[in-house]
């Protein structure tokens, strides 16, 4: 499922989530969101009502399905067993679960444990993650050691106090990035999303779903998008898991033996040079530069918590420049800066700070073949939970 500029249509109709074939319709997404201030929650019944009527004059109904992804912030509690939703949603909730259940469909809801954690400061670190808490939430009988099933059993508890306790739930997004912010980062990311895999293939479900998982999980997402909204922060532009040459970030075991991520193969970069803030130039006149730079390239890595964040101020200059230059296809103009630029053939990464070389542009079809295959295809498929890489 999409939350992305590839999408960006998506606040004013619907969009496809296409696995082998087409399964789920979203009308919108996220529409109940508390900054929306309600704007769009009087059309989505009436959407529905419209959708399914033209899916079953399309003999389509039986088996392509209308979904409404919703934010987790749709419903509200201080324990997983009081979940309720939000007061001004009952009565809509009421009536698109009522809709969703005659028509077969599922829940969709879409989880972000790490935005949890970067909006409050308070929030214990180890609570997003799937490897045990020093911080457990006890509700009752039942405790809670990750976000996750917290977030999950929430909304079930919420299903269930308007009739609906044991409708089928989907992940439709959940994933943690990897720049951008704190806590974004390679790491975190490749020890969140392996834990969410070894948590859904262990069948354990949650303490009021034991046992039963959620039906479909969807990992967000598979590429970064440099020209994506940052809002609500820079890691916005880094939820992929691979990097944008096709190449696996880290390595995720996906519960298929030996088989893991696959990376886009043959691709050709471009030349080993990249360009830079001329080291014996006055940079005082380089602010509108930047901000053409960074108006078409991705900067974010140079914010607080980036990867880039701790370089000089040269060194900025010279990331933002690489990162214009690479956009236009190493342009020998696109360099020059008014003379503040200068291409060079030593790689001038820092650390974990890696100035990006670009590829060919024939590459760029092969990987639009190859992101193509692997949204419509996925990655995983197993028996009682499947995940899929978008």
């Amino acid at each position: 499922m999409y939350r992305s500029s590839l999408a960006t249509f998506w606040r004013f109709g619907f969009f496809v989530i296409a696995l082998r074939a087409v399964t789920y319709v979203a009308v919108g997404n996220e529409p109940f969101l508390t900054s929306y201030g309600g704007v769009y929650q009087n059309y989505v019944v009436p959407a529905m009502v419209n959708l399914q009527q033209s899916l079953v004059k399309a003999n389509l109904a039986s088996y392509v399905k209308l979904v409404v992804p919703c934010n987790a912030d749709a419903y509200e509690s201080n324990v997983p067993s009081q979940g309720t939703f939000r007061p001004e949603l009952t009565q809509i909730m009421t009536q698109l679960v009522s809709l969703l259940n005659s028509n077969g469909s599922p829940f969709v809801v879409n989880i972000y444990p790490f935005l949890s954690l970067y909006q409050n400061s308070d929030f214990p670190q180890d609570f997003a993650f799937f490897e045990g808490s020093s911080h457990p939430v006890l509700d009752g009988p039942n405790v809670y050691y990750n976000a996750f099933d917290g977030n999950f059993d929430t909304l079930v508890s919420a299903l269930a106090k308007i009739g609906y306790g044991q409708m089928p739930i989907v992940i439709g997004e959940i994933g943690w990035p990897t720049d951008g912010a704190v806590g974004a980062n390679l790491t975190a990311a490749r020890v969140f999303n392996q834990g969410l895999v070894n948590h859904l293939l262990s069948n354990k479900g949650t303490p009021l779903r034991p046992g039963s998982p959620p039906m479909d999980v969807y990992l967000f997402g598979l590429l970064d998008e440099g020209a994506k909204s940052t809002l609500p922060g820079n890691f916005e532009r880094h939820w992929g898991i691979f990097s944008f040459d096709g190449q696996a970030k880290y390595r995720l075991n996906l519960g298929l033996g030996n088989r893991g991520l696959k990376n886009a193969e043959n691709v050709q970069y471009l030349p080993s040079r990249w360009c830079v803030a001329h080291p014996e130039k006055d940079m005082t006149q380089v602010t509108d530069h930047l901000r053409l730079a960074c108006s078409q390239a991705d900067c974010t890595t140079l914010n607080d918590g980036g990867s880039c964040s701790q370089l000089g101020e040269k060194d900025n200059i010279s990331y933002a420049f690489n990162s214009y230059y690479q956009l236009q296809m190493q342009n020998e103009k696109s360099c020059d800066f008014d003379g503040l630029g200068m291409v060079t053939f030593l790689d001038p990464s820092v650390g974990d700070c890696r100035f990006l070389v670009g590829v060919k542009s024939s590459s760029a079809g092969l990987m639009a073949r190859w992101d193509i295959y692997h949204i419509c295809i996925g990655l995983v498929v197993w028996a009682l939970t499947r995940c899929y890489i978008l």
